[in-house]
């Protein structure tokens, strides 16, 4: 759940509209996520320092504006305001027709090179926080060889780049497209292990991505998402032929040829 502590107090004039328009602006600002879960009406009322009925008008009217819902017993949640990158059916297409893919992955290579450099050059204190915890949640994952915690800090990695970017539009366009890979449309990170069986490489290129962005260096970032995506992209081909190539083995063992 969101923390009560990004709500400041307000002191305009008009309390509804201002409340209001903070809220908008930190989602526009990619603060407030998709779906994420906001403080309790008593919470965020005494972080803005507004009364209950004047929090509950303005959240009535983000909810009239489409921006948050409301689950009785349950909370107030950000909408789901930027979509899945492809329908369903689309999905379904593309994993049919693997070569797809690869525009995928060319579309990430352009755009992730861009936010690194973006977030070498604009990337906070606070997001330099965040890079450096996720470079321990890499570290720890690998040491304690666990693939499951491996891949998340993996894909938090990718959002906290892109939020360092500072780019609004880049940050809402990426969570959609990160989406089909959190759900394994297109590949997952275990065939990334096939080839790389102990994961180092991939470590080694995600703290490299981190460091630069830490260093400030934006050609050394760009470089370095480059190189990442370029290994993911050689890794998934390999990956595939190898499975092909057991699949065709498996095929003359069970034909006896």
């Amino acid at each position: 759940m969101i923390a009560a502590e990004i709500f400041e107090p307000i002191d305009h004039a008009s309390v509804v509209d201002t409340v209001v328009g903070k809220v908008e602006t930190m989602i526009v600002d990619g603060v407030l996520k998709d779906g994420a879960r906001l403080p309790s009406e008593r919470e965020m009322a005494d972080a803005f320092g507004v009364s209950r009925p004047k929090l509950r008008e303005a959240l009535q009217t983000l909810e009239a504006r489409g921006l948050v819902h409301v689950r009785h017993g349950d909370g107030t949640y950000i909408a789901e305001l930027t979509g899945r990158a492809m329908s369903p059916a689309m999905l379904a297409l593309y994993s049919r027709h693997g070569e797809a893919f690869y525009d995928y992955l060319e579309y990430r290579r352009e755009q992730e090179a861009f936010a690194t450099r973006l977030a070498a050059q604009r990337a906070t204190a606070a997001d330099k926080e965040r890079l450096s915890a996720i470079r321990e949640e890499l570290e720890a994952a690998w040491l304690g060889q666990d693939a499951e915690a491996e891949s998340e800090a993996d894909f938090r990695l990718h959002r906290a780049v892109v939020d360092a970017s500072h780019n609004t539009t880049l940050i809402h366009m990426m969570a959609s497209v990160y989406d089909l890979t959190r759900r394994g449309i297109f590949y997952n990170h275990d065939l990334l292990r096939s080839i790389d069986d102990s994961g180092r490489k991939l470590l080694d290129q995600h703290i490299e991505i981190i460091e630069s962005v830490l260093s400030a260096d934006p050609v050394r970032a760009e470089e370095a998402a480059r190189d990442h995506m370029d290994y993911v992209e050689e890794s998934i081909r390999r990956g595939r032929e190898l499975q092909r190539r057991e699949q065709r083995a498996r095929m003359r063992f069970k034909s006896g040829v």
